[in-house]
């Protein structure tokens, strides 16, 4: 079979037509993943309350009443939780914040373990997860003003010698942010990330089954893109979503937990956040536990570590008054 011949000066230019035609493919493929990673951010799944029996059940135990609560976000969503306080109290209450894609009811059994030590537990839905408003969610840049919000809920509704925080994998990226204008006594926050654009990294790569460098590099365009389409669509700007950030010049004790065995977010993250201040923040990095798993891993030294860090930083009611 005979191949037309091509003259030495048509190669250069077809080179250049297949560069430019693989360019333009590329570009658009960026922009079409850009807005799908865009979208994909701002719409998790939201997971139904349907377990308020379990939860009355735990209340009821230690003797408190589950109580609704509610209250209203800096833009006019309104946020909603349960409340309870037991029988016997330690004049302490500790917010429990879950993670993305899930609601109040994954905390109720942290919540169990605080009132079994006469801890009061606000137990919220982040903004655009549960029952609670939002029209989306904002990895830490709104939800940490909310939990400014529940603060001040329970100093009216209880007056607490202490308010702790503790958080869940964004619940935990949430809780740490917040620490630049919540005045808690310490906080827990277990495998959260270090910066919503460094994660983002992460996430592509695991959406394509691949290592961090897809993202990091041969993705990098899409991610960014993502980051100007959630500013002109939504008006965040997610790029400074940064508990790394947050944590800097904090004197309130954080203790950060992580699985090194966390295939979802690298227990990096939890070292990235500590190296911004490690004279306040203490990470326990827990062999074979996987994502939030450190609890499955060793369940009374989760226990024994989590209660000694909250009490050992409270402080006793004339504490607080003088």
């Amino acid at each position: 079979m005979a191949f037309p011949y091509i003259h030495n000066e048509e190669r250069p230019l077809q080179i250049r037509r297949l560069l430019l035609t693989a360019g333009i493919c590329y570009a658009i493929a960026t922009v079409i993943l850009a807005v799908g990673l865009g979208e994909l951010a701002f719409h998790p799944a939201r997971v139904p309350l349907n377990q308020r029996m379990s939860a009355i059940v735990i209340a009821d135990r230690f003797g408190a009443v589950l109580e609704d609560a509610s209250a209203t976000a800096s833009d006019g969503s309104r946020l909603q939780a349960w409340y309870a306080r037991p029988t016997i109290s330690n004049g302490n209450a500790v917010i429990l914040i879950h993670g993305i894609g899930d609601n109040r009811q994954g905390m109720m059994g942290f919540a169990e373990l605080f009132l079994s030590q006469g801890y009061a537990v606000l137990v919220p839905d982040s903004r655009a997860q549960g029952t609670s408003g939002g029209g989306f969610p904002t990895y830490g840049l709104e939800e940490s003003k909310d939990v400014r919000n529940w603060f001040n809920w329970l100093e009216a509704r209880q007056h607490p010698n202490c308010v702790f925080g503790m958080g869940e994998s964004m619940g935990a990226a949430i809780v740490l942010q917040s620490v630049k204008t919540t005045p808690f006594c310490a906080v827990v926050a277990e495998s959260p990330f270090a910066s919503f654009r460094q994660i983002s990294y992460v996430r592509v790569g695991q959406i394509f089954r691949s290592g961090e460098w897809l993202g990091q590099y041969a993705l990098r365009p899409s991610v960014e893109l993502a980051f100007v389409y959630a500013r002109l669509t939504r008006g965040m700007k997610l790029t400074s979503a940064s508990p790394e950030q947050s944590v800097v010049g904090s004197r309130i004790p954080i203790l950060l937990i992580h699985g090194l065995a966390d295939d979802n977010i690298p227990s990096q993250q939890s070292e990235m956040i500590r190296a911004h201040n490690p004279t306040d923040i203490t990470l326990w990095e827990v062999p074979y536990a996987g994502h939030c798993g450190a609890v499955s891993a060793g369940p009374e030294e989760f226990d024994n570590r989590v209660l000694r860090w909250f009490s050992s930083h409270g402080r006793k009611l004339n504490e607080k008054l003088s």
